[in-house]
């Protein structure tokens, strides 16, 4: 039997709100700390052809991040839909999905589009500077809303508000784990 859902039923929690606070100020500081002091040629090495460089997964963590933001925007507009967490899948399910060790492609879910992948025309700096003040306006919504963001939901089948913001840090972390690996390649500059 599924709640019965009532004007009084908050689905999201203070509980919630400290842990996306926690994650999403996590994550952004471990950006800055990754990129603090870099130097244009390791802002822009690349391990092979093939591989991003720092600057192309900063400006790559951008762009997913104004995309999630809109939807996240569309999902408050369209208005609550508590019922639809029964459809939802589990917040663990979203990290799990986005921690794993399999590649994910950029171009597999944006079809038939590739706004996704980073062309590298921006400096990193200026990447980064997109990448904090869009971090910066999530986390002070999160910290400031009296909305219930399990109850938000874009469309029925896709993550409520609150798995959103999820994506947001679980997707910042899969990519600081790339930096990290590009950092540790051989030839990476020490300047």
């Amino acid at each position: 039997m599924f709640p019965v859902f009532t004007q009084q039923s908050k689905l999201w929690s203070e509980d919630n709100r400290k842990y996306l606070i926690e994650n999403l100020s996590r994550t952004k500081d471990s950006i800055v700390a990754e990129t603090k002091n870099l130097s244009q040629a390791q802002w822009n090495f690349k391990e092979s052809s093939g591989r991003w460089s720092i600057n192309q997964i900063v400006e790559h963590l951008a762009i997913w991040e104004t995309l999630l933001q809109r939807e996240i925007s569309q999902a408050l507009v369209a208005g609550s839909r508590p019922e639809l967490n029964k459809e939802a899948r589990t917040d663990s399910a979203v990290v799990g999905f986005l921690m794993e060790e399999n590649p994910h492609i950029a171009t597999e879910y944006t079809k038939p589009f590739t706004f996704t992948v980073p062309i590298g025309l921006n400096d990193g700096k200026n990447n980064l500077t997109w990448l904090l003040k869009l971090r910066n306006e999530g986390i002070n919504y999160v910290d400031s809303t009296t909305a219930d963001l399990r109850a938000y939901f874009l469309r029925p089948g896709r993550g409520n508000v609150h798995q959103v913001f999820i994506t947001i840090f679980a997707h910042t972390e899969r990519h600081l784990r790339q930096i990290r690996k590009v950092k540790l390649d051989a030839k990476y500059p020490k300047r």
